[in-house]
């Protein structure tokens, strides 16, 4: 089968379309013949540690979409046949290992392309928004680089959840795109200047929940924009700035909770414990159509390459999803 691999230098990143052995399904494991894939720029972001040591190469991808062709021992609740997604290591493969626990089926809703921008995205939002940010209906919600595929999931689950979501890009094109989806507020900016902007908008409470996509360059003003017994989640820094200072005292007057959201050093079973309340919670309103996963676009197997650079350029809006052919 084909599959892509990559090697992360503490420069750079190369690709490397191989031809490798179709994997065995392990005991609670499926073998999926995957037919779509999603793009996360954290996978390619340096110094996100993804990838081990530099200079070592690994199969990419996260998260992905397709079809059973087998089951491990213990796999009861999918058989061979069945249409399933979830994250899953090297996604960006003709066939990839999923993990039971992490799998889950498709609602006949969807295309391949669009159950594929979902597992990854939406787990990551949903853990931000509700495990642990506790995002409540009339809630102000604040997203940092709203435009990305974390963001959009997010302003979608917000809205929901009946959040009024407030978001910011460097782009007035890709907020404007937005504001089918519910965007309430759109802040055109790169900078750290919106603080002001989101108590104005808010009359003066702030954002009860901040999701920061960006990093540190937009961190201290996340916590002036905040209100009181707001949240801050850190999910990613594509900024590349990894320390920013704290005001202790707004920390401690305004009562407020700073997290962070990472897969990187939980267990297997840490990692899919959210699964099944994630398919009773957010599932329903992915197949009734009221949450619809954005895609950007939809590129071939063979222009991973070019699909990584506009990530990488921040040229998208929503999920960028790699087809997959199917293995003869």
């Amino acid at each position: 089968m084909q599959s892509y691999w990559m090697q992360m230098t503490d420069t750079d990143t190369v690709l490397d379309l191989r031809d490798v052995p179709v994997p065995q399904p392990e005991a609670g494991q499926l073998l999926v013949r995957m037919h779509a894939a999603a793009l996360n720029r954290g996978e390619f972001v340096l110094g996100h540690g993804l990838h081990g040591k530099a200079g070592t190469w690994k199969a990419i991808g996260g998260e992905g979409a397709g079809e059973v062709v087998a089951v491990g021992e213990g796999v009861t609740a999918f058989k061979a046949g069945e249409r399933v997604m979830g994250r899953c290591a090297g996604a960006f493969s003709q066939y990839a290992l999923m993990e039971q626990a992490e799998t889950i089926a498709v609602p006949s809703t969807l295309s391949w392309e669009q159950a594929a921008s979902i597992p990854m995205t939406f787990l990551v939002s949903y853990d931000m928004l509700v495990l642990q940010g506790r995002l409540s209906a009339g809630e102000w919600l604040l997203i940092n680089g709203v435009s990305s595929g974390v963001g959009v999931a997010s302003l979608q689950l917000g809205k929901v959840l009946g959040a009024k979501v407030i978001g910011t890009s460097g782009s007035t094109d890709k907020l404007a795109l937005l504001r089918h989806l519910g965007l309430d507020v759109g802040l055109c900016t790169r900078a750290s200047d919106f603080a002001a902007r989101v108590m104005k908008e808010t009359d003066g409470h702030g954002a009860d929940l901040i999701i920061n996509t960006v990093g540190g360059s937009v961190f201290a003003e996340d916590v002036r924009a905040l209100a009181f017994e707001g949240r801050l989640a850190t999910v990613g820094y594509v900024d590349g700035v990894l320390h920013s200072d704290i005001d202790l005292g707004a920390l401690h007057a305004k009562r407020l909770t700073l997290f962070g959201v990472s897969n990187k050093l939980r267990s297997k079973e840490q990692r899919s414990a959210s699964v099944p309340r994630f398919v009773a919670e957010v599932m329903p309103h992915i197949a009734a159509g009221r949450i619809k996963p954005e895609i950007d676009r939809v590129v071939d197997f063979s222009q991973l390459k070019e699909a990584k650079a506009r990530m990488e350029a921040g040229a998208h809006v929503g999920k960028i999803v790699l087809r997959i052919p199917v293995a003869s």
